[in-house]
């Protein structure tokens, strides 16, 4: 009974891998040469901090109908160079080119997660960081005034290692992070948020590959987690090809305005 449990094991473990690498392969690999389908790039999303997948779902519906083969990461949120050791690993397995998109913190981490990627051919920065090497999230917001996410926190948690999570407050969550998202749908956000590591908005990032690789960028001028100038600043220092203000969004504007979003992704995966 034993071995017949551990040969079950072995078994869905061999599957669930085989899974996992299909994931990343199964657009690139399973199409025709020459459709326009194999063309597009893989866009990848990575989330920022308070966030998580499902905060793309709007920009990917929309994406998929254009044909893109799009994957969400899941952020762990534990500092900028093991978070992007992580999303590198997911470019490295994508066969062909990327689009690496990031929002809030997740700007840092695709900053650094490209650096030396060839497959990658374009960053969207949304409502993001794009942090100069030795930067650090917490340096970009407090650059310019504007910011009232501090606030906004709940009490640290105090984590088994000696480090500290940070929550918004859930009284707080719709009026500071996603004022533009209906309240409902801002309850169940604040529910479902994912918690940053305290010491990963003060990691100095690495070398940035906005200085190398062509990058777009939107935010909201009602953004209250990034101040709209620090946002400007940085799509300036990063010679933007194109960046979008959207007057009244929020922080979380690729859940508010994915339209937006989504046409600014597709322009830089079609350039």
């Amino acid at each position: 009974m034993k071995n017949l449990s551990r040969r079950f094991a072995r078994t869905m473990a061999a599957v669930g891998l085989m899974a996992l690498a299909g994931a990343f392969t199964f657009n690139a690999s399973a199409q025709t040469p020459g459709t326009a389908q194999q063309a597009k790039p893989t866009i990848v999303l990575v989330h920022g901090a308070f966030a998580e997948s499902s905060s793309w779902d709007g920009v990917i519906r929309k994406l998929e109908a254009k044909h893109y083969p799009v994957i969400a990461a899941a952020n762990p949120l534990r500092g900028v160079k093991s978070d992007a050791a992580d999303v590198a690993s997911i470019v490295d397995a994508v066969k062909g080119p990327v689009v690496l998109v990031g929002h809030s913190y997740g700007g840092s981490v695709i900053s650094s997660a490209a650096t030396g990627k060839s497959n990658v051919k374009a960053l969207v920065f949304v409502a993001a960081f794009a942090p100069e090497a030795g930067e650090s999230a917490a340096d970009l917001a407090g650059k310019f005034s504007g910011s009232t996410l501090g606030p906004a926190l709940a009490p640290p948690v105090a984590l088994a290692d000696g480090g500290k999570d940070l929550y918004i407050l859930k009284n707080r969550f719709h009026d500071q992070f996603a004022a533009d998202v209906p309240a409902a749908a801002a309850r169940l956000m604040a529910a479902t948020q994912r918690p940053i590591a305290e010491s990963a908005l003060g990691e100095p990032a690495g070398a940035p590959a906005w200085k190398t690789v062509p990058s777009w960028f939107v935010y909201g001028d009602a953004d209250k987690n990034i101040p709209p100038a620090a946002q400007a600043f940085m799509a300036e220092r990063a010679r933007s090809v194109k960046t979008v203000v959207v007057k009244g969004a929020s922080h979380v504007v690729m859940t508010s305005r994915p339209e937006v979003v989504a046409k600014l992704i597709d322009e830089a995966a079609s350039r």
